[in-house]
């Protein structure tokens, strides 16, 4: 467990958060995640804190509606994204965005989630 910091492509969306990294990061196949190509680590939300930008996200969602999929208005990054885990609030971290991690050389699992 490592504290690292991360952010949108213009700066105005940063934050904190304690994560775990030696753990696989999650390639997800749905429609949404195949188009931004994210590469996904889950936190419980009390492990990440939005520094700057609140007032900068936009809310996108779709199908059932669980997941709360944030990007800057001014550069359309996707860093994180909020919902409900099985183990209560959580935060998915866009691996890509963290400052000084080179997400490609993590460990990757696949997770289909086109057939859900």
């Amino acid at each position: 467990m490592a504290t690292h910091e991360g952010g949108c492509h213009c700066g105005a969306v940063r934050y904190r958060v304690d994560i775990d990294l030696s753990k696989p990061v999650t390639q997800c196949n749905c429609s949404i995640c195949s188009r931004t190509g994210t590469l996904l680590s889950f936190v419980p939300a009390n492990a990440f804190k939005l520094e700057e930008g609140e007032e900068s996200l936009i809310d996108y969602q779709f199908g059932k509606r669980h997941i709360h999929h944030v990007f800057c208005k001014t550069c359309g990054v996707r860093s994180f994204a909020r919902g409900q885990g099985p183990q209560g609030p959580m935060v998915a971290i866009n691996t890509r965005c963290l400052d000084d991690v080179d997400a490609p050389s993590l460990k990757i699992q696949h997770f289909d989630g086109r057939s859900r």
